[in-house]
């Protein structure tokens, strides 16, 4: 992933991990750049009884991306929809509370902001994670992912972002299924690599 992203290496350029998975990836993606390391916080808002999939997601702002044609079919009352946005909305405060600490965001404007996360799968978090940072006025958003479906790919790409995706696999079900180790990150993973990375806000060095 890292030399997919090769023509940003010290460049002004902005790594930003989605939490969980994303980070360990964006960790080696920054590193690899010389460029800083910091998190972008998404929630994927999900339908009754199928947390694995995204209708949508929360922003880090709190503004919401929603498939409402997806919600509907998939059984998701206005009521039930309204009760999960603002769950997830207390999630995404409180998970950046506790990644972030008392740093504040960094400023992405002007410079490439490149945002990885561990896959994609409807793209809803990626999607969210862009919302949030175009308000922040980057030269550029690149999204760099390992692996996705191709009409993630193309959505994403769409909207005018810049997509660098490894493989394109089909059919497509479950980003865990393309990987060899695919064990669950947990927060204190992430927090003990943000730590170590972001916590003065200079560049890493490989």
């Amino acid at each position: 992933m890292a030399t997919a992203l090769k023509e940003h290496r010290n460049k002004q350029v902005v790594v930003l991990g989605i939490p969980r998975g994303g980070v360990v990836v964006a960790k080696e993606v920054a590193q690899f750049l010389h460029a800083p390391l910091d998190i972008v916080v998404t929630r994927k808002i999900s339908p009754p009884g199928e947390p694995e999939y995204a209708l949508g997601a929360v922003t880090q702002e709190g503004d919401v991306i929603l498939d409402r044609q997806a919600a509907e079919s998939l059984g998701a009352s206005g009521e039930y929809l309204e009760m999960e946005i603002k769950r997830k909305k207390q999630e995404v405060k409180e998970r950046t509370a506790k990644f972030r600490g008392e740093r504040p965001f960094p400023s992405v404007e002007g410079k490439v902001a490149i945002v990885v996360d561990d896959g994609i799968a409807t793209g809803s978090s990626v999607a969210a994670a862009v919302l949030f940072l175009k308000k922040l006025k980057p030269k550029e958003i690149v999204v760099g992912v390992p692996v996705a479906p191709q009409d993630a790919v193309e959505m994403l790409s769409d909207a005018g972002n810049k997509v660098v995706c490894l493989e394109t696999p089909g059919p497509f079900f479950a980003i865990g299924e393309f990987y060899e180790d695919f064990e669950q990150v947990d927060d204190e993973e992430v927090k003990r690599i943000l730590d170590e990375n972001m916590s003065d806000g200079k560049s890493i060095s490989a």
